[in-house]
Parts: C-alpha cells; structure tokens; sequence
C-alpha cells in the first residue's frame, strides 16, 4: 500500500473532449439526440469552418457520428453521438463533478 495521494480530478479531464467548443457540441447533440449542422453553428457561435474543424476531431476520436443528407433540396449535416460520444461526455462531466466538490469542500490534500 502507497502512501500517495489520490490524483487531481484534473487529470482525468480529457482533452479531446475538455475543449470549450467540443465540450459545447457533444452536450447539444445529447441533448438534441441528433443535431444539424446550421443549429450547432448558431447556438455555439461558430463560423462553419471552425465547426467542422471541431466535428473532425470528434468524428476521428469515435466520439459523433456525422450523417450527410437532403431536407428537401437543400444539403443539411447532421450529427448524433457514438456510444463512445455518450460515455466520454459522461466521464467528463463525473470528472467535473468531482473537480467542483473539491474546490467546495475547500479540499488542501496537495502536499507541496
């Protein structure tokens, strides 16, 4: 048995997921279930590049599945969450969770 202390719940963030715009677009389409591409552009305030810049990373990371289609005769994107999508978006909010505890509880178990 060690006598180390647990580790930060920082450092159980993810970055791919951690990134302001990411974390943004993985929380929309949970909430949204399936989401279009000119939605996450509005709500998040993003340009179309900067989106689709975000959504490869994602897509590459197995986190969204992005699905090209018509709504009539117009091109639309959509996008939903993986299995993978959800559970990283749940990870990191458990981790935020406990990042927000330890700073509520005024926690001081770092040792210099």
């Amino acid at each position: 048995m060690t006598d180390q202390p647990d580790p930060h719940p920082a450092i159980g963030l993810d970055d791919v997921v951690h990134q302001r715009v990411r974390l943004g677009i993985l929380t929309v389409a949970h909430q949204a279930r399936r989401a279009e591409f000119g939605f996450l552009r509005t709500t998040l305030g993003l340009t179309a590049g900067n989106l689709s810049q975000h959504l490869t990373v994602l897509e590459k990371a197995g986190l969204v599945e992005i699905e090209k289609g018509y709504e009539g005769k117009r091109a639309r994107t959509w996008l939903s969450l993986t299995p993978a999508g959800h559970q990283a978006l749940a990870d990191e909010v458990a981790q935020l969770k406990q990042l927000i505890h330890q700073i509520e509880q005024g926690s001081s178990d770092l040792s210099s």
